[in-house]
């Protein structure tokens, strides 16, 4: 692919457990630092994080956010992590244009700080913490076409540097994270997967099938038991919107126990 804008559809785990050195996700941290060699330095990044939702599509736009430690019950060293990443005020403001030149009002928001769905990847990926960084809410209908057609408009920021970050997790159901493993669970879970695989990887798709693949993916085979809610899948469709195709390349995983995946959109 020449020219491929670059999205990254990511996992990213159970709250602050990545950092802590959480044997359930070796897998994931050892595949986010491989993805982070791989691919050019970003100029700058946009996280489109499971952990906001808002009424209408909102960016952060501080020079400096702080984090939001948004999660419960975890050790003292959970809620002293530091990410320090600058934000970048011009680039909120053009994301916000660029959104409305596609009839979706945005909002800008200095206050707002990173959640863990940005600094946890990123500090695995990019644990400098040099390049800056601009968050990006879902919005609270859960609507799927609006989300690609976010991405979708994102694509007219025209910079090729960008890295696009959909941070979830392919599979959310949090009772089956406690529950004892059955083989019905497991086959649920990886019937989804595979849905998931060949809908974001199968190069013989048009992208309007594949598009309305997404949109309908509540028909995908035990949809609603691997997304009960669909906050966690729905930074994917962001993704898609921007990049526009088949992935260029498809990572399966262990999470949690459970069978994930990761989709990245970049030259290779």
């Amino acid at each position: 692919m020449n020219n491929q804008r670059r999205a990254l559809y990511l996992s990213h785990g159970g709250g602050p457990m990545p950092l802590l050195g959480d044997e359930s996700h070796e897998e994931m941290v050892s595949c986010l630092k491989n993805i982070a060699a791989s691919i050019e330095r970003p100029s700058a990044i946009i996280v489109v994080s499971a952990h906001w939702e808002q009424a209408s599509p909102t960016i952060t736009s501080g020079e400096n956010p702080s984090l939001i430690y948004d999660y419960n019950g975890f050790p003292k060293e959970s809620y002293e992590i530091e990410y320090p990443c600058p934000g970048n005020p011009a680039l909120s403001q053009s994301m916000a244009e660029v959104l409305k030149q596609a009839g979706i009002e945005a909002k800008l928001d200095d206050s707002r700080g990173f959640d863990h769905g940005l600094f946890v990847p990123l500090k695995i990926m990019y644990p400098e913490a040099d390049s800056p960084c601009v968050q990006l809410s879902l919005v609270n209908s859960l609507d799927p076409e609006l989300h690609i057609k976010m991405g979708q408009a994102l694509q007219t920021l025209g910079d090729q540097s960008l890295l696009l970050i959909g941070s979830g997790f392919s599979f959310h159901n949090m009772r089956a994270f406690f529950t004892p493993e059955t083989d019905e669970a497991k086959t649920m879970n990886e019937s989804f997967e595979d849905w998931l695989l060949e809908t974001c990887c199968d190069e013989n798709l048009t992208e309007t099938e594949r598009e309305q693949r997404l949109i309908n993916w509540q028909s995908a085979p035990y949809a609603r038991y691997c997304h009960p809610r669909e906050e966690h899948l729905l930074p994917l469709h962001v993704c898609y919107g921007f990049a526009a195709s088949a992935c260029s390349k498809s990572y399966e995983l262990q999470v949690l126990n459970k069978k994930a995946s990761m989709y990245l959109w970049a030259d290779q």
